[in-house]
């Protein structure tokens, strides 16, 4: 019996490499598009192949769908600063809405009716509820989350015509790394709060925190916290859940137990066995008071589980920093020696993936037979 191929956009990234892993440990054949804006070829697990290019460029997309029969895409490329979004929004829509536009019409155009998409609990603002549920109001307080919102709705729009089926996780912060410090987050600029206060105590740096006047406990931001193995093990579970029912959902992925920013700084302290130095600074725009899931869905219909807590985050994490000081390095893949399949795809000339631009609606028009597999 042969393996299921799955399409994995932003897979040389944090969240995207995690899983790319847990794929390949579960049985399933991948393939990697990446740009490596943000992603790091070292990340690619060397069992896949990688295509290096944006998906985007519908050219590319037509030659890779048209090369392999994917039977079902997990859609993780995308910005993901939420300060960055207020300032700079078009590029947000762009590269997390357009990207979702261009790889739903390749799903159509090609028959591939699976599509795992990674969303995010930005996408509910500053909800009200103690622990937020699917069902909660969606009130996205950034560009940031509304271009998630807006690529959720485009996919299940998708979905209603079309016939495709959708997994869509809604998750809250990510940290941690793999337990054998082989990968682990990096990003050009690191915003997230667990690593960027372990990179300011290694550096011996005083550590900046964003807020003191939100409606917390301890008037700092509250938030849920998830290890990245978990989140990878919801995808992969995510995927064969589509695959076996054909059945569209939408989960929430946290622990349901929410901690302060203080309170991350505490347990820093304790893994560290020493004070952390910090100041407080003024709020980041866009920045919601308290976001905590309610993971009872996942757990009833994926069986999904959780193994790690806060920290095992952030220990992890520190193993990482600790056994990869320069963490990937350079960014490029050119010039760098490796026995990863990198797969250079011929894009075709225009007039083969028109379809892919317009009049997609009116797609019977078509020779499917020529795009199908």
């Amino acid at each position: 019996m042969s393996k299921n191929l799955i399409l994995v956009t932003g897979g040389a990234g944090y969240i995207g490499s995690h899983t790319v892993k847990l794929l390949l440990d579960n049985n399933y054949d991948v393939v990697v598009l990446d740009n490596l804006s943000t992603g790091y070829l070292k990340a690619v697990d060397k069992r896949a192949k990688l295509v290096v290019g944006d998906c985007r460029n519908l050219g590319l997309l037509n030659s890779l769908f048209d090369k392999y029969h994917f039977d079902g895409i997990i859609h993780f490329a995308g910005k993901i600063q939420v300060a960055e979004s207020v300032s700079s929004p078009l590029s947000y829509y762009d590269d997390n809405s357009f990207s979702v536009l261009s790889i739903l019409r390749a799903m159509r155009l090609y028959n591939v009716k699976n599509i795992v998409f990674s969303s995010t609990a930005a996408v509910y603002g500053s909800s009200k509820e103690d622990a937020i549920s699917e069902d909660a109001i969606l009130n996205p307080t950034s560009p940031y989350g509304r271009s998630k919102l807006m690529s959720e709705n485009m996919i299940k729009d998708a979905a209603h015509a079309y016939g495709l089926k959708y997994c869509i996780f809604r998750y809250f912060n990510v940290a941690g790394a793999s337990k054998d410090g082989s990968i682990g987050e990096a990003h050009p600029v690191e915003t997230h709060i667990i690593p960027c206060i372990l990179i300011s105590q290694l550096k011996n740096k005083q550590f900046t925190l964003f807020g003191n006047d939100s409606q917390t406990r301890d008037g700092t931001n509250l938030r849920d916290y998830i290890h990245v193995l978990d989140l990878a093990k919801a995808h992969v579970l995510g995927i064969t859940h589509l695959i076996k029912t054909k059945q569209s959902d939408i989960f929430n992925l946290g622990s349901e137990t929410g901690y302060t920013n203080l309170e991350i700084i505490q347990a820093v302290s304790k893994v560290l066995n020493k004070e952390v130095n910090y100041v407080f600074g003024p709020r980041r725009p866009g920045d919601a008071d308290s976001i905590v899931a309610s993971n009872k869905h996942a757990k009833e219909i994926l069986k999904w589980t959780i193994d790690n807590n806060l920290e095992n985050m952030i220990r992890d994490d520190l193993n990482w920093r600790q056994k990869n000081p320069s963490l990937y390095g350079k960014n490029h893949f050119s010039n760098i020696k490796s026995d990863l399949e990198i797969v250079d795809l011929k894009i075709k000339p225009k007039k083969y993936y028109a379809s892919l631009y317009e009049n997609i609606e009116n797609i019977d028009s078509f020779n499917l037979k020529k795009y199908t597999k």
